[in-house]
């Protein structure tokens, strides 16, 4: 593991999930969540993104999945903003296009200390499969104010939901890669204020 790495617990009643996140990796993932789009979606992320991942998620999915979904964007979100460390000389801005079939997703990031979720995206069906499509939301805006960034999802169009949510995640994963990227030109914190 590189030194900006992470490893965070969260134990509820409703949830047990163990995370080790490395943001200098090569997009190795060991992702079990119990809720298997989730999990495929993470995968997906991890890979674009070129992190290392470990969750192991245990929750109450004989209820729903919104509790285990939801509380992995929190750990994932807690990790992001340790493993980012101190922030000296990180890219701070991040964005991504990517297109998947029929749509075309983007997302553009800044680690900015300042948590936020702009969220512009129909999702034409409730579910996929299983999982309810409204807990991508969920999980993104519990990522964004844990990991403290600024985060903002446009899909400029597209009708397929399953498409619509890998395509998300996928540039996910690439502008956040870009934004905690070390740009060997930014010497310190990335802000006329000294600080992030």
């Amino acid at each position: 593991m590189s030194e900006r790495n992470a490893t965070k617990q969260r134990y509820t009643n409703e949830t047990e999930i163990d995370l080790q996140l490395d943001i200098d990796g090569t997009g190795e993932a060991t992702i079990d969540t119990g809720v298997p789009f989730l999990t495929h979606m993470l995968d997906l992320f991890t890979k674009h993104g070129q992190f290392d991942v470990n969750i192991q998620a245990n929750g109450d999915t004989d209820v729903d999945d919104h509790h285990t979904t939801e509380d992995i964007g929190i750990v994932l979100g807690q990790a992001l903003l340790e493993a980012v460390g101190d922030k000296k000389g990180i890219r701070r801005y991040g964005d991504a296009f990517v297109p998947m079939d029929d749509v075309l997703a983007h997302v553009v990031v800044d680690i900015s200390n300042r948590p936020h979720l702009e969220f512009r995206a129909e999702l034409p069906q409730a579910k996929v499969g299983t999982f309810d499509t409204e807990l991508v939301h969920e999980f993104l805006w519990k990522l964004a104010v844990e990991a403290r960034i600024n985060l903002h999802v446009n899909v400029h169009y597209g009708h397929n939901t399953h498409h619509i949510i890998e395509a998300i995640f996928k540039a996910l994963g690439r502008a956040l890669n870009e934004a905690t990227s070390i740009d060997p030109n930014v010497k310190g914190i990335p802000s006329t204020k000294g600080m992030l």
